[in-house]
């Protein structure tokens, strides 16, 4: 694995664009924790959720009991999770929290961030995925004969889109 891109920040999803290949690791030494590499057509979906932690706000009374405000208040967290859905023998999706820390406040800009970082993981590898399959599907399609522009021969073009006959560019 090459890396030429990374999203995220604790939690990072390493892409290596050229073997269509990415990781998910926390690790900045990511090759001596030997991560599942994945391939970009092992991507089923990709979702981002956002978890909301309520605790209930106490107080204490003359006698040092805990009380419950009437009405309760509640104390507010926010996580933001990625949950990449994959085809793999050995398990079926990558869950982790985008932010490092709990996230206090909605539409803080810690909260915008972290949703921008998820929402920048679930595109890229949603948009990585499709480029893949639609690459698959181009290779797997039957080749059609076609007349060559330069030699005017009839025939299959080779894989680097060529006359096999005298080598011209052909579409």
């Amino acid at each position: 694995l090459n890396v030429t891109r990374t999203l995220g920040c604790d939690m990072k999803v390493m892409l290596d664009e050229d073997a269509k290949r990415f990781i998910v690791t926390r690790n900045s030494r990511w090759r001596d924790t030997n991560p599942d590499v994945m391939d970009f057509s092992q991507v089923t979906g990709c979702d981002t959720e956002i978890r909301e932690t309520r605790s209930e706000l106490t107080w204490k009374d003359d006698e040092g009991h805990s009380q419950s405000y009437d009405p309760p208040r509640y104390d507010i967290d926010y996580d933001v999770y990625v949950t990449i859905h994959v085809n793999s023998p050995y398990f079926n999706e990558i869950t982790f929290k985008v932010n490092d820390y709990r996230i206090e406040e909605r539409n803080s800009v810690e909260y915008r961030e972290a949703e921008r970082q998820a929402q920048q993981i679930r595109e890229a590898l949603t948009q990585l995925r499709e480029t893949v399959r639609e690459q698959a599907a181009a290779a797997a399609a039957p080749k059609t004969a076609q007349t060559c522009p330069f030699c005017g021969a009839t025939t299959v073009p080779d894989a680097q889109g060529r006359c096999e006959y005298c080598g011209g560019a052909m579409g």
